[in-house]
C-alpha cells in the first residue's frame, strides 16, 4: 500500500450530504491534513477511509486494490485513533494494549506491549485502571492501541485532544518517524499551529466539500481563513 486515492466520495445520511465529490491522494511518506470547522465531513471521510463507513459514491483505492476487493486484509494494513477510543475502562493499559496484540495476531505480545508502554510514557502507570486516567492519558494509551501491528495507513481524528505541550510534541515525533518510514498517514485536526509544521498537504472541508487551498507560502492558518472566506454564507 504506497498511495491512498479518493476518488470522487460522497457519503448521503437520509437526504443530508456529508460529503460531496472529495478527491485527493495520500503517498506513502506524506502526512495529509483535514481541516475545516465541526460538521464539515471530516469524522465521516475518516471512517470511510477505515473502511467502517461505505460511501455513497466514489472509489477509494488502497495501493491497487478497492475495499470490496480483501476488505479484511486492508483492514489489517490501517491504524484509527478516532473519537471513541475504543479502550476498556475496567482493564488497565496492560491489559487493554495486550487484548488488542492478541487481537491482531502479534507475536511476543509483552514485550510489543511494554514498548508501546514506554512510547506512551505511560509505564509506571501500566497496571492502573484505565477508568482512572484523565482524556489525554486515555488518548495516548489509544494511540498505542492504533499502532501496536505497525499499520501502513494510519487515520487520526483529533489526535492533540487532552495532550499537553510534552506529549504533543512527542506524538509530533512519533508521527514523524512513521513518515520516515513510508507510512501513510491522514489526519483531522484543529490545531492549526501544530498541523502547520507537520503536514505535507492539506484538504480543506466546507460543509462537506472540499475548498480549493490557494497554497503560497502563507501560514496555514491564513490559508485556512481565507479557504473558509471563499465559501458563500
Amino acid at each position: 500500500m504506497n498511495r491512498l486515492t479518493v476518488t470522487d466520495v460522497a457519503r448521503y445520511f437520509g437526504r443530508r450530504k456529508a460529503l460531496s465529490q472529495v478527491t485527493f491522494t495520500c503517498d506513502a511518506g506524506e502526512i495529509v491534513g483535514l481541516l475545516g470547522p465541526n460538521g464539515a465531513g471530516k469524522s465521516t471521510l475518516l471512517n470511510i477511509l477505515a473502511t467502517l463507513l461505505s460511501p455513497s459514491k466514489g472509489t477509494i483505492t488502497y495501493g491497487d486494490r478497492q475495499a470490496g476487493d480483501g476488505s479484511a486484509e486492508i483492514r489489517g494494513s490501517i491504524g484509527m485513533l478516532g473519537h471513541d477510543l475504543f479502550l476498556y475502562p475496567e482493564l488497565t493499559a496492560r491489559e487493554n494494549l495486550t487484548f488488542f496484540a492478541q487481537l491482531y495476531g502479534l507475536r511476543d505480545v509483552p514485550r510489543v506491549v511494554g514498548h508501546a508502554l514506554e512510547q506512551s510514557g505511560l509505564a509506571a502507570r501500566a497496571d492502573d485502571f484505565v477508568s482512572g486516567f484523565s482524556r489525554g492519558m486515555r488518548q495516548r494509551v489509544a494511540l498505542e492501541r492504533a499502532l501496536l501491528h505497525d499499520p501502513r495507513l494510519i487515520l487520526l481524528d483529533e489526535p492533540f485532544t487532552g495532550l499537553d505541550q510534552a506529549s504533543a510534541g512527542a506524538l509530533v515525533s512519533r508521527l514523524r518517524n512513521r513518515q520516515q518510514a513510508g507510512c501513510l498517514i491522514v489526519l483531522a485536526t484543529h490545531d492549526l499551529d501544530i498541523a502547520d509544521r507537520l503536514l505535507t498537504r492539506a484538504v480543506f472541508l466546507i460543509d462537506g466539500k472540499p475548498v480549493a487551498d490557494a497554497g503560497g507560502n502563507r501560514p496555514l492558518r491564513e490559508r485556512y481563513q481565507a479557504a473558509i472566506a471563499s465559501v458563500p454564507a
